[in-house]
């Protein structure tokens, strides 16, 4: 009999194509939600999922039959990862896969806010020609602070190195850094906070993480700091940011991702929140795409097979 593979999301043809060619018959359903998943998971080996689902203690205690989870594109936060470990159960990611495609994303929304492009591409649209009005500013001599220098900060400061920023960074968890970031200045948090025209984050959802940047934070930081998020949404507190960008503390926002990213099911005070943002002029805003782009959607499956050591036949 031939191991089982559940696919849950959207991935490129190679991802089921060379699992069936290495003897896996592969379930591709995207329908497939936490209720479903839990019905069904002692049948499978492996899962393919992404951020709609969450792999608990529970359905990690149902998959009898599983040896490895992979997680396509960065974030574990929706595994137990722990827990796997205790059942001797491998858990892959790749964050190699879209770091690029994330980086270039954010500067291109810094670039709009900078240059006032989505307020004059709506001016045009309306035959309002307010050239003055949408002035911008340059990005040449800003100081730039990464939080988090793993493969999307550090695709991010990679890129930025050539455009005249000074680049700073703050990475808690990490010691030794690749020669091609030499020009990065590493720095203490307080420093990153006290200098910084522009904060970027890049660290994954914890414990320790979630509401990092709040009021006390930004207390801390530059007058008009930009606040740059395509990490997670949770580990900004969207009130005390709110706030910053209405009194001027702030003095822009470019956001990716959001605390709650279902429309659907907002509260009434999420919908007040979230109205209240969207609002605002100083802020860019995209649907948790900044990752999406068609060579990501091809080097995150690669990237998952080769971390499973299987033959990929690439034409």
């Amino acid at each position: 009999m031939k191991p089982k593979v559940l696919i849950t999301d959207y991935v490129h043809d190679i991802l089921p194509d060379t699992l069936i060619k290495n003897g896996y018959e592969v379930h591709y359903d995207q329908s497939v939600n936490n209720d479903i998943l839990e019905t069904i998971i002692h049948l499978y080996e492996g899962v393919v999922i992404n951020s709609k689902i969450l792999l608990d203690k529970n359905k990690i205690d149902k998959a009898v039959r599983l040896k490895w989870v992979a997680r396509l594109g960065s974030g574990l936060e929706i595994i137990d990862t722990g827990y796997c470990r205790k059942k001797k159960i491998k858990v892959i990611n790749s964050p190699e896969g879209n770091c690029h495609a994330v980086a270039e994303h954010e500067i291109g929304m810094l670039l709009c806010l900078f240059n006032n492009i989505n307020k004059g591409d709506r001016d045009v649209r309306n035959f309002i020609w307010a050239r003055e009005k949408n002035r911008g500013t340059e990005l040449r001599g800003k100081t730039l602070g990464i939080i988090g220098l793993g493969h999307t900060g550090s695709a991010l400061a990679e890129k930025m190195s050539s455009w005249g920023l000074n680049i700073i960074s703050y990475d808690k968890y990490r010691e030794r850094f690749p020669k091609r970031l030499r020009l990065v200045k590493k720095v203490g948090i307080d420093e990153l906070k006290r200098v910084a025209d522009i904060i970027s984050f890049h660290i994954p959802l914890t414990e320790e993480t979630t509401y990092w940047l709040n009021e006390d934070f930004l207390k801390d930081c530059k007058d008009g700091v930009i606040i740059s998020n395509t990490s997670r949404g949770k580990i900004c507190n969207t009130y005390d940011l709110i706030s910053a960008l209405k009194s001027g503390k702030a003095g822009g926002a470019c956001l990716d991702v959001f605390e709650n990213e279902k429309s659907e099911t907002y509260s009434d005070s999420e919908k007040f929140m979230y109205g209240e943002l969207f609002e605002l002029e100083n802020v860019v805003l995209s649907p948790h795409i900044a990752g999406w782009t068609k060579e990501s959607l091809f080097l995150i499956s690669s990237i998952l097979l080769k971390k499973l050591n299987l033959t990929m036949n690439i034409e």
